[in-house]
Formats: C-alpha cells, structure tokens, sequence
C-alpha cells in the first residue's frame, strides 16, 4: 500500500472513527485513499472548524479527536485550535501536508514550518519524510496524546511521502526514550493529605479539570458523600459534583458564585484536585486561601508551586491517587469527620443562601433567566457547549451540570469561535444526546461557516444565541474601568443571523418579547433537527459576582437578587 493508505489503516488501528478536515495539494493521496476506503470525514468549511471539532468530539467522549488540514495556510489555520486545545489538556492528534522532501526549506508555494510554529503548543510533533516511519508515528502519537496529562501532537507528513509504497505492519508496542505516561504516585503523600483532612475543621475540595479527563468524578462524589465537606468547581471542573448536590456552591473565581469564593477563603484545608490555579480563579494570589493548608493533587509535576504554592503535593495520575486517598480515608476513623464538618457546611450553605445567584426582574429577557430556563427546556443529560464571554460565565453559572464531559468550553485560551464547531464534534460523539450551544452575538460570526457544515450532514444542534448587540465581556469592563468608552465592541450591525443561518440551511427564529420567550424558545429548542434561536437581551447586563483584575476573591462586586 501507499502511505496515505498506511496512515488510515493506522487511524483505524487506533479506533478512529470519524475525522475533521479540509483537503488541499499536498494531501491530495490521503484524501484519495479516504474516498477509496469511505474513511469517515466530516468536511468542515475552515480548518479552525476542523481542529475545534476534533476537540469537542474528544472532550465529550473521552477518546482522542483527529483533524486533517494541508500544508502552509491549511496547517496555520490549525494553530488556533491546536492552542485552544493544548491550554486545556484536550487529547488531540492533528495530520498536516508539508510540501514533497526535495521543497522543504525552499520557501517552495504554501510551505510553512508547522512544527517550528506548533512546537510551544503541543505535547510533542513530527515531521515524516520517511514513508516506513508513519505506522510508529501514528502509534506513538496517539499514546502521548492520552497518557500522561493528554494534549496535542502534530504529525506533518511531507508530500511524496503519501505517495510511496510501505511494507506495512502496525507496531503492538510503543517504545520511547524518556517518556512512558506513567506517573508513578508517592505513598507518603497520600498519607500526609489523609492526616491534614484528619486534622481539619473546615475542609473544601477544589474540583478541577484533571477529574473530567481522567473520569474519577465517581470518587470525588464518593469522597463527598464519606466526608460530608463542601466543594466548588473551576470551570473546566463543572460537571464533576452534580449540581444539585448539596454543599456544592458551583464554580470559584473570577465570576465564581459568593459562596464558592469565601469558602475559599474561610477554609482551613483545600484540597485541590487536577486543577492549575489559573489566574481566573484565584484572583490576587498572595491572598489566596490564606487561612487554609494546600493539598494539590496533579498529574503534572510542572503544575505543582507554579501559581500557589501547595503545602502537600501528591503527583501522579488522579485515577490511582484519588483511590488511594479514598481507601486510606475509608480505613481511618472517618465517622466522626461530617459531625465535626457540620457547623462549617452549614456556614458555607448560609452563605449560599444569603447571596445567590439570580436576576433582578425586568420587562426584557433577563441573560441569566435564558439561560436558566434553557435548562430546563432540556434533557437533563444534554451536552452543554459554549463560546467565549459573557454568555460562557452565565452558562458556567445558570446550566447546572450533573455530569462530567457534558459542559465544553475553551478555558485556558479562551477562544471566540470554539463553541460552533465544538459542538458539532459533541453531538456526532454522542448522537443520542441533545447538544446546546450557548453562544453571542460576537463569538458566532468567528466561525459561522460551520453552520453549513452543521446543515449539510444533518448535526441537530440547537444554538441560543446571547444577543446583546456589544462585545459582552468587552463591554462590561469598558463599563467598569474604562469611563463606559465603548471603543470599537458595539456590533450595532445589519447582521440578520436567522436569514444567515437559513441561507447555509440551518431553520432559524428571533426572539424579542416576553411572549415570544414563552412560546417560541420551547418549540425551537424540541423541534426536530439543527435550529439557530436569536434571543435579544439588554446590552447593559452585566456578569456578576465579579472579582476585579488583581483583587483578593473575597473583593466581590455583586448584584442582582
């Protein structure tokens, strides 16, 4: 066989089964050998929309999420997604054309170093310039891309590469200088994380990403239940505690809900599990936790000291040191812990009560009111997908989760644009669930192409767009810190985004009064098929509680009820 053959029979090895893509010159033979083998693909109609694809099919199914782009722009209009996916330890494996061996470093027509540019935003990349080197390649590709801390490898395969026979056999083992996945855990800090819980009075587990990649929210809920502690979420930890779980005050950080930050900062024992204290959730970081001791559990020694400093650090892979900590707890005198924790749950539940989250009532459809109230139009095991902005942070706090893998969102990066593909990716990873996009009126237009690729394979996603008419988030802190000077975040367009997604085949409704969010929002959302709902909301509304830039979490400004 060909190359272009090897790579796919190698996909297929590695249960691949659908990628994202957008063909071109110089992967021309694999897309021919796609056709021939009636490889799935999913043609997108940008190669951002390729990677963010490939990313939402890998965060809601656990497996790794496969895009396909040609050499020079194709490659470079990865990069984005690539980024997006790196920053949240997304498992990924994206195969770029380079130009034929005796081009490269020519400058030759649409050449670009997509190793050189990718290098700082993947786990690991290749160049292939030798056809026999693409069945271990792939293989050990896909084992970087989900051991260890999961991410992103970059695998560009020069041109007359695809075209060469190979004497093909897929390797059974994967052999690596320097890297095995394995991150072997330390007993003693297992021990020494058990007796700072045994010691504690007012302990809260800290839930972050690392336990819906590793799928241990099992023991987390089951850690809970033992223990009775409270907990709070970062938001790529949503999902993880049940929303409805008593005790659990939602997501901390910047639009962290009240309770959910002064417990951080009441605590006397933080127990963090696979988060990195991203900025956005500590605030002021010399001011974070400062009555608690730390105990940071995480796959990455790189993670440990790096934004707060941890008292306990217990590495390695939360699928074995969440276990053991849980055996230990279950094995020491653990009877007494929730009678000694009640008072504190208690003060953390009344302070839930004394600030929650909410509206004030108003004749316009309140952001947070459609959001709530999306929720409750849909499935409870609905997959929730988000942009970037003001309607990411409602949604973060207002469509309450009760389930891992079911909210995706760009958190590290933050990207304008992910929500439309991602969840195109979401729903053919899990075609009987429902998929709600929760977008605005900024983020859709980055990648509204997709709309067509959503019509044109029959993907029944339902988009709620947050139709504000501002740059939301933008907007809110031109409000806030820069004197209401609207400078260039007004999108007081002629955008008709019902005739935009009609003329790419997507049904479409505005929604604009009280009477029409009654009646029109039910049926659009249980109707058969992809539906694009336009929601006008005030422009002025804002997210809240929020924690200005630099400020310790207890610095909330609040509002609403």
């Amino acid at each position: 066989m060909n190359g272009a053959r090897a790579l796919l029979e190698s996909l297929k090895a590695e249960g691949v089964e659908v990628v994202f893509g957008y063909p071109g010159g110089a992967v021309l033979t694999l897309y021919d050998e796609v056709y021939k083998m009636k490889f799935s693909h999913i043609l997108t109609r940008h190669e951002q929309g390729a990677a963010h694809a490939a990313d939402g099919y890998a965060r809601a199914s656990g497996k790794v999420g496969v895009a396909f782009a040609t050499s020079g722009p194709g490659a470079t209009n990865l990069v984005t997604g690539i980024a997006t996916a790196h920053m949240d330890s997304v498992p990924m494996v994206c195969i770029t054309g380079q130009v034929a061996n005796p081009y490269i470093g020519k400058d030759s027509f649409q050449e670009a170093d997509i190793v050189g540019i990718t290098t700082p935003i993947t786990k690991h990349n290749y160049l292939v310039k030798d056809v026999n080197d693409i069945p271990r390649v792939v293989k050990e590709a896909f084992y970087i891309a989900r051991t260890g801390r999961p991410g992103v490898v970059v695998i560009d395969v020069a041109k007359d590469v695809f075209d060469r026979p190979i004497e093909y056999c897929y390797p059974e083992m994967v052999e690596l200088h320097g890297y095995t996945g394995d991150v072997p855990y330390e007993v003693p800090a297992v021990w020494e994380a058990v007796e700072a819980l045994a010691a504690a009075h007012r302990p809260l587990l800290f839930v972050g990403g690392g336990v819906v990649l590793s799928d241990t929210s099992e023991y987390v809920r089951e850690l809970l239940t033992l223990t009775g502690m409270p907990s709070v979420a970062t938001l790529m930890g949503i999902g993880s505690v049940p929303a409805e779980t008593e005790g659990y005050t939602g997501m901390a950080g910047m639009h962290g809900a009240y309770a959910s930050n002064m417990a951080i900062q009441e605590c006397d024992l933080l127990i963090a599990l696979g988060t990195r204290f991203s900025d956005r959730v500590t605030g002021n970081t010399a001011a974070f936790a400062p009555k608690a001791k730390i105990v940071h559990f995480d796959i990455d020694p790189a993670e440990f000291n790096k934004n707060v400093c941890a008292d306990i650090s217990v590495i390695g892979d939360l699928r074995e040191t969440l276990p053991a900590f849980l055996d230990v707890v279950k094995n020491s005198s653990t009877e007494e812990l929730p009678v000694r924790f009640r008072p504190w749950r208690g003060e953390v539940l009344s302070m839930e009560r004394a600030h929650p989250l909410g509206w004030k009532a108003s004749e316009d459809i309140r952001p947070e009111e459609l959001i709530s109230r999306v929720r409750e139009l849909v499935p409870q095991d609905a997959i929730c997908v988000t942009d970037v902005g003001q309607h990411q942070m409602w949604a973060a706090q207002f469509f309450g989760c009760t389930e891992p893998r079911h909210f995706l969102t760009s958190g590290g990066l933050g990207t304008m644009g992910y929500g439309l593909p991602a969840a195109i990716g979401a729903k053919l990873a899990h075609p009987d669930k429902e998929v709600v996009l929760i977008t605005g009126d900024g983020s859709i237009m980055m990648n509204c192409q997709e709309l067509a690729t959503m019509a044109d394979n029959d993907i029944d996603v339902k988009i709620v767009i947050v139709h504000n008419s501002i740059l939301g988030m933008v907007g809110q802190w031109q409000r806030l810190f820069y004197s209401h000077h609207y400078s260039a975040s007004e999108l007081k367009g002629k955008t008709d985004f019902v005739k935009l997604a009609e003329a790419m085949g997507v049904a479409g409704c505005r929604i604009e009064t009280r009477e029409e969010f009654a009646e029109v929002l039910p049926q659009a959302l249980r109707a058969k098929g992809a539906r694009l709902i336009d929601v006008i909301v005030p422009q002025e509304a804002d997210v809240v509680p929020m924690v200005p830039g630099g400020k310790r979490l207890d610095q909330m400004v609040l509002g609403g009820r």
